[in-house]
């Protein structure tokens, strides 16, 4: 989904958002980046306890009990996932889902990449998973990058993808002005902000549910480079 919204956009331009110094996804202030080691030394550092016979580590996030565990490529890692420690049923499974939907869509540090992610009170999410195999999902970039870090070059590539030339702002008439913005969105969203991706799900065990909540670094993903 593209954002296209003039104002959001103006929003963004204005830097309101601010980002991290290495512009990567983060878990509770701690880039999802360098060795798996380094990593749960720097979450131990935050209260969790390391489990060697399982290799996860556990503690407490966002008020619940989970269990973290690191997903490394090339001994980089690129993705931490949070996994309830404690399984419920249906009813309780869609409260804490659509809580998290809307923890989500509150916090400024986020840019939803989905609509109305909540679940209705009719939805047998049980019977659609199983009979279905329907997925229960809901996607968002972390802290984009400001688009005033954007180069000459990057910006100048950004508009000539779009088809536009790049002429001074202040010479722009408002809808020449909301093309360019534009341009340079769909550019960043691409190029940069995809690579900081956050997102969970409702994970099922027969009759019983769990969330698990994925923060990944897509710059670290494996992408076909071993083949």
């Amino acid at each position: 989904m593209k954002m296209r919204c003039f104002s959001f956009l103006m929003f963004l331009m204005l830097g309101v958002y601010a980002f991290a110094q290495k512009d990567v996804t983060q878990f509770l202030g701690i880039p999802v980046d360098g060795t798996k080691m380094e990593m749960v030394q720097k979450l131990k550092a935050k209260g969790f306890k390391y489990n060697s016979t399982y290799d996860w580590l556990v503690g407490e996030f966002n008020g619940r009990e989970v269990v973290l565990l690191i997903a490394a490529n090339n001994n980089k890692v690129w993705r931490v996932a949070v996994r309830d420690k404690w399984t419920t049923d249906e009813a309780n499974i869609k409260i804490r889902f659509n809580a998290l939907c809307r923890q989500f869509a509150k916090n400024e540090k986020y840019l939803p990449l989905n609509d109305k992610p909540e679940l209705l009170e009719e939805e047998r999410i049980g019977y659609e998973m199983m009979v279905n195999n329907k997925r229960y999902e809901s996607h968002y970039y972390q802290s984009p990058k400001d688009l005033r870090t954007l180069s000459e070059e990057e910006r100048t590539l950004a508009l000539s993808e779009a088809g536009l030339r790049d002429t001074p702002w202040v010479s722009l008439a408002m809808e020449e002005r909301k093309e360019q913005v534009s341009a340079l969105i769909y550019y960043m969203e691409d190029k940069y902000w995809s690579k900081k991706r956050v997102w969970f799900m409702i994970d099922g065990e027969g009759l019983e549910y769990r969330i698990v909540i994925f923060y990944d670094n897509e710059y670290n993903h494996a992408d076909g480079e071993d083949l």
